[in-house]
């Protein structure tokens, strides 16, 4: 009896490195996974969606995902943009105007935040489109950087062809961005706009939607950018 207690112990005592480097080698990787988002036929409305398509409880992955199509924009230094070249970077994009009086202000304060934490890397890109291109002239958005400090080469305001911004909004992000009272006395009321910040990995899939106003939610996203960067590394 005693012979088999010490086997036990030694054989305790051989596994434990064992043991110990499968736990180090898991415990360094995150499991946290992000969801992809892609577009899902309302059954009450007949509408399309943004969504996860949930069957029985458990999300179903699809493998054919909807990613944000090609567009050619102005940046504010008058530069052309394209879509494309978004391609192979994990990109924040969000809606605004320049002569918002509050919650663009709140958003763009929020994204400053963004920008300071990827500063140094270049895998990440932010773009914000102007939903009233015809007011955000290039001295417009090159002032409106320069307020909240704005650098071109993290963060491109952009503006250009109204109808192209409108749909890359409503079928690209799958928001809203349109043109509700061109006369109205209040400057928010002349422009319908989402306050979400949207994540977009390198592929184009869409990863993630955030309350571009809410600081927790936007904590959230900066999170959500380090694992998706973990994703990539891994």
């Amino acid at each position: 009896m005693k012979n088999l207690k010490q086997a036990g112990i030694l054989l305790i005592l051989l596994a434990l490195p064992a043991l110990l480097f499968l736990f180090l080698r898991n415990s360094g990787k995150n499991h946290y996974s992000i969801g992809r988002y892609y577009p899902v036929i309302d059954s009450t409305s007949g509408q399309v969606k943004v969504g996860k398509q949930i069957i029985k409880g458990k999300e179903i992955i699809d493998t054919l995902f909807h990613t944000v199509p090609d567009f050619e924009l102005i940046n504010q230094d008058g530069k052309q943009v394209k879509g494309a070249s978004l391609k192979g970077k994990v990109v924040v994009a969000d809606f605004f105007f320049t002569r918002c009086p509050g919650m663009c202000k709140k958003m763009s304060s929020q994204m400053t935040r963004v920008q300071e934490r990827f500063i140094n890397n270049p895998e990440i890109q932010i773009v914000s489109f102007s939903v009233d291109p015809r007011n955000d002239t290039v001295p417009a958005l090159r002032n409106y950087a320069d307020m909240y400090d704005i650098k071109t080469e993290k963060w491109q305001l952009l503006t250009g062809d109204k109808p192209q911004i409108y749909r890359l909004a409503k079928y690209g992000y799958f928001v809203t961005a349109k043109e509700n009272d061109p006369v109205a006395q209040n400057l928010e009321d002349q422009f319908v706009h989402t306050d979400k910040f949207v994540l977009v990995d390198k592929g184009g899939v869409i990863r993630g939607y955030y309350n571009g106003t809410n600081r927790k939610d936007v904590d959230r996203l900066i999170t959500e950018i380090d694992i998706l960067l973990q994703e990539y590394e891994q």
